[in-house]
């Protein structure tokens, strides 16, 4: 409008013998609306009627306005309700004392050319013409209340705010209006869609909700609730099977009497709506109560929102004349203008029962009033704008106004506390209401909760359950029920996505929370539960002196011990009979001595493998053996050499085979495989390992060797030790004598590779503990296998057949 103004201006000064010398308006726009005058005027947009026609445009002549109808008695109610908020400050007198508010209120008719005309119309007025020599100051509104859309308040709100003329919204929700840099001037006194969206989600999570179906309508409002309840909750689904399903309504469609009728509440009964906080406005009924028809008067500019009279007519369904065509024929009465208002007190117009959009309206007026009011209270001087000046009434500017609007904060008459954020926005608060179905048919909508926001505890949501009515019992419907701690959902190919089953988690994995994605694997050192809903330490495994196999292993090492300390004794006690000292009783003291060596170190093979322990074990079993078998390869040796030299001219021999030969020989050998073992314990020692290859469940400890080359070098010493004793006294097992010790040599020996040979492939094939048992068992039967062969004989004759041990029966010819 005022950009065409200055187009027409211009024109006729750059050619001023064509034109006259004056502006005028391109046009006015027939709207239908309200005016009080006063020293400040307040605009309001307000959807008084529900349709508009469309207008002819061929443009074969002028295009006629569209024509508004279809009464909407709750916005007709919201515009009331600005003209009353107005009429009660004038009254006051602690607020605007010395000014008096004024009013231009128009019908949007729900269509966004026809609010955008009111809201041009309010910004430029609706003057026919202006002098040249004339000055205009100010703009004719110092503010708006409205628009009720999100749509047509996008649109309003960007060109008003090229003026900065503050518009407070009482309806318009959609979130992209907090952005203050496209929408400078506006406030709102309704909270964004983003905290409703928010609400209904901390809803759907109050329930375990874990689906949710989205209708949205094809504007502004809902595209970008959409797209915030998406980004929030993730996907969703839908069903055509509305019978199964719950509703939860935004507040634009809460509270519409509408849908709650016997013909919908099949469907929609149980419905939880976000609702904006109801509000009490004392007085407003009576002022309800006043309004009278009026016509439009010849000669005025002055339109009122009853010119077409559809209010009386909708109230009294009358019509005045002339009436309609056919309306008298069916039975339809006229109305005169002077029916009685008392007998129509139940419509839905003066119903203030439940006063929502109403009280945020009252609320927006009341905002402008304090705003306008701190403004008018600035001492000179001490202003907030250019050389902290004050805003004057007189040319009072509208941009002057949105600074105090953001620094606004009162209470109203019904407690409540008004103010915006730095994005213009009221503080959020909703009530949760639930359409209660009576038997009798009736419909109820109640209170059950509410959810804000605080400074101090944030976003908090309260919901009393039990007032809730449920239409159906949806939380079964035709969905899967939730899936429980321990299980992850898995689609059903082809259905719905809330349907589907519950699979267990896997083995190692878990799932902590209901209707779990995914399960989570436990860390390495941890096992699922039986219940898969939590990590538990994995069992530990080693071959424990606790259990029955190591019991049996430990008590067969300490029998062994004992048993080569009793035939030690034995031999000690016996030491000067011909059987013990014919067979080297030094070598047999240290034979036994090793044994018991041997016998002992298998206990390091039993228990929780510690550093210590780990490179002992090998240690301590590859000397101790070398130790035993070097005792045997002298003993055989010295045979050898002393039935040599029973033969004529070898005497000699003998003197290599002494006690200290035998002594050094022993050392010599067993000390080789110390070395063997020293470098193998600094190259690659032997330390503990926690070992998770051989079971999933469980970890098993044991002992790395280090380097399998040491381990096969010390068992392969101590293999040809063995080897070359077997041969040596295979050799002389038929050497003459009634007592020769090679035999025994040769079956002990036969025992002991025996065993070993077995050991290598049990041990590569078992897993865990079971290795240290079966190496435990090598050593065990290996070492009873020495003792009882090369010890077993001689026992029995020192202890049972003592006629034998004698030099006679020990140096005996063969028969």
């Amino acid at each position: 409008m005022t950009f065409l103004l200055i187009f027409v201006c211009v024109f006729t000064v750059r050619f001023p013998p064509l034109y006259s010398f004056t502006c005028q308006l391109q046009g006015q726009f027939d709207l239908n609306g309200i005016h009080q005058t006063g020293d400040v005027i307040l605009g309001g947009l307000f959807a008084i009627n529900f349709f508009s026609t469309v207008p002819d445009l061929s443009f074969t002549s002028e295009p006629q306005e569209s024509v508004c109808y279809g009464f909407h008695p709750s916005g007709f109610r919201q515009a009331q309700t600005m003209a009353f908020a107005i009429d009660e400050i004038n009254r006051n007198p602690n607020l605007l004392s010395n000014v008096t508010l004024g009013y231009s209120l128009y019908d949007n008719c729900i269509e966004l050319a026809t609010g955008f005309r009111a809201a041009m119309s309010l910004i430029s007025g609706q003057a026919g013409e202006m002098a040249s020599e004339e000055t205009c100051v100010g703009l004719p509104v110092l503010g708006i209340v409205g628009d009720s859309f999100s749509t047509s308040t996008i649109a309003i709100s960007t060109v008003v705010g090229l003026y900065r003329v503050p518009l407070v919204s009482y309806f318009a929700t959609c979130s992209c209006l907090s952005d203050r840099e496209k929408f400078p001037s506006f406030f709102r006194t309704i909270p964004s869609d983003s905290f409703q969206v928010r609400a209904m989600i901390q809803i759907l999570k109050h329930f375990g909700w874990t689906w949710a179906g989205l209708l949205i309508s094809n504007d502004d409002y809902g595209v970008h609730a959409a797209r915030a309840f998406l980004s929030d909750l993730g996907p969703i689904v839908g069903s055509n099977n509305l019978q199964k399903r719950t509703w939860m309504a935004s507040e634009a469609w809460t509270s519409i009497a509408e849908l709650q009728t016997s013909d919908f509440m099949p469907y929609l009964g149980g419905t939880l709506g976000i609702a904006i906080p109801r509000g009490e406005i004392s007085g407003l009924r009576n002022f309800l109560l006043q309004i009278r028809p009026v016509s439009k008067q010849k000669n005025t500019s002055e339109y009122n929102m009853v010119r077409n009279l559809t209010f009386w007519e909708h109230i009294f369904k009358c019509r005045f004349a002339p009436p309609p065509e056919g309306w008298l024929e069916t039975g339809g009465q006229l109305c005169t203008g002077q029916e009685v208002i008392e007998t129509v007190l139940e419509e839905e117009v003066f119903d203030v029962s439940d006063l929502r959009p109403e009280y945020n309206v009252y609320k927006a007026v009341y905002t402008l009033a304090h705003a306008l009011d701190d403004m008018l209270q600035c001492e000179p001087g001490r202003g907030p704008f250019s050389g902290d000046t004050c805003a004057q009434l007189q040319g009072l500017e509208p941009w002057q106004l949105v600074y105090y609007l953001e620094k606004v904060n009162f209470t109203t008459s019904f407690g409540d506390q008004v103010s915006f954020d730095e994005n213009g926005d009221a503080l959020p608060i909703y009530e949760i209401v639930n359409w209660v179905w009576l038997p009798d048919g009736s419909t109820k909508v109640h209170n059950v909760g509410e959810v804000k926001r605080s400074a101090k505890n944030g976003e908090e949501l309260t919901i009393d359950e039990n007032k809730i009515f449920w239409n159906f019992i949806f939380k079964q419907g035709m969905c899967s029920e939730s899936c429980p701690p321990g299980t992850r959902m898995a689609h059903k190919k082809g259905e719905p996505k809330c349907c589907f089953d519950c699979v267990p988690c896997s083995d190692g994995k878990i799932s902590n929370t209901t209707d779990s994605m995914e399960c989570t694997i436990c860390p390495e050192d941890f096992w699922s539960s039986p219940q898969r809903d939590h990590c538990v330490p994995k069992r530990t495994e080693f071959l424990s002196y606790h259990e029955p196999l190591g019991i049996c292993l430990t008590t067969t090492s300490i029998l062994g011990t004992l048993t080569c300390l009793v035939v030690l004794v034995i031999f000690i006690y016996y030491r000067s009979t011909p059987i013990v000292r014919a067979n080297n009783s030094e070598l047999s003291y240290l034979l036994l001595m090793s044994l018991k060596l041997c016998f002992l170190c298998s206990l390091l093979f039993i228990g929780r493998p510690q550093p210590l322990t780990c490179q002992l074990r090998h240690a301590a079993f590859g000397i101790s053996f070398v130790l035993c078998v070097s005792c045997i390869l002298v003993k055989t040796m010295v045979v050898l050499a002393v039935f040599k030299a029973s033969k004529p001219g070898a005497e000699a021999s003998l003197k290599w085979f002494g006690a200290v030969q035998q002594r050094g020989t022993v050392l010599v050998l067993t000390c080789f495989q110390a070395v063997i073992c020293t470098v193998w314990l600094v190259l690659a020692s032997p330390a503990p390992h926690k070992n998770t290859q051989y079971y999933s469940d469980k970890i098993v400890y044991e002992c790395a060797i280090g380097s399998t080359v040491g381990f096969g070098i010390l068992l392969g010493y101590i293999s040809l030790l063995a080897v070359l004793s077997f041969v040596l006294a295979f050799l002389a097992r038929n050497l003459p004598d009634s007592f020769n010790e090679a035999k025994l040599i040769t079956f002990s020996m036969l025992i002991f590779c025996a065993v070993w040979v077995a050991f290598v492939p049990a041990y590569i094939s078992s897993p865990g503990k079971y290795a240290d048992a079966v190496e435990v068992f090598a050593i065990l039967a290996s070492s009873f296998g020495l003792l009882v062969a090369l010890f077993g004989p001689k026992c029995y004759i020192i202890l049972l057949r003592p006629e034998r041990n004698t030099k006679k029966a020990i140096m005996g010819q063969r028969r």
